[in-house]
């Protein structure tokens, strides 16, 4: 399996970002890490391994990106409002140089579907239902869609605008409702097992089917915990069974 790691400096973060690329072929998965920062770590943690064969036979590529959740919603160090300040630079930083990135790896426009676990989760959700126009779909596992489950009481209006549960109910612009209303691969999973919260993926569920947005609501049973276990096996059954 073919393996590349690409690393530049973000003038949107202002530093070193890395993206690890897996695959040779196919449509783009952008991917978002779970618990840390780090490029590698669905490498660490199996996911790779996990849908290997789908890598292999080019069906499609992974972009695994860094995050900065350290230094936003997780830093108890900074001010709320320095958090969502860092949180609407990395909003940048993945559609002004990542998603042209994808495509010069790709050698043109492709389609590009946002992943995640965790607080992965909520990145491939809010990229997605953000823009569109820029994704073809999403695989979200076991995430919330509240930012307030992470900004708490402070909520201001970037807050609002990267908070799916409260700007999706107030969608009515039909530009990008026709997005939205014409795509297909908005994939939601939980499991219900050991620390997992199925009734965030069903929140959203439940607001999406509210504004006529196809998707598809998936929970596992409660042998699927909140852990690699459940998203490797459940990313793998989305590339074999729904793209």
């Amino acid at each position: 399996m073919k393996k590349e790691t690409h690393l530049w400096k973000s003038p949107h973060l202002n530093k070193e970002m890395t993206v690890n690329i897996y695959g040779h072929y196919g449509f783009a998965i952008m991917l978002f890490p779970s618990f840390t920062d780090k490029a590698n770590e669905c490498e660490e943690n199996g996911m790779i391994e996990a849908i290997k064969p789908y890598l292999d036979k080019g069906k499609c590529r992974i972009f695994s990106l860094e995050s900065v959740n350290c230094e936003s919603w997780l830093n108890d160090k900074i001010s709320s409002e320095q958090k969502s300040n860092r949180h609407y630079e990395y909003n940048n930083f993945v559609t002004e140089e990542v998603v042209p990135f994808i495509f010069n790896s790709c050698g043109g426009p492709v389609p590009i579907l946002t992943a995640g676990a965790k607080h992965g989760a909520f990145h491939a959700g809010n990229k997605y239902f953000r823009r569109p126009d820029l994704f073809y779909g999403v695989i979200a596992m076991s995430g919330t869609y509240n930012l307030q489950h992470y900004c708490g009481d402070y909520f201001d209006e970037n807050c609002y605008f990267n908070s799916p549960v409260h700007y999706l109910p107030n969608l009515h612009d039909d530009y990008w409702l026709s997005f939205l209303k014409n795509k297909h691969h908005v994939h939601l999973l939980s499991g219900s097992g050991e620390n997992e919260n199925p009734s965030n993926t069903e929140h959203l569920g439940s607001v999406l089917s509210h504004k006529g947005i196809p998707h598809e609501v998936d929970i596992w049973d409660n042998q699927w915990g909140h852990d690699w276990n459940t998203w490797n096996k459940m990313l793998a059954h989305i590339l074999e069974t729904r793209l």
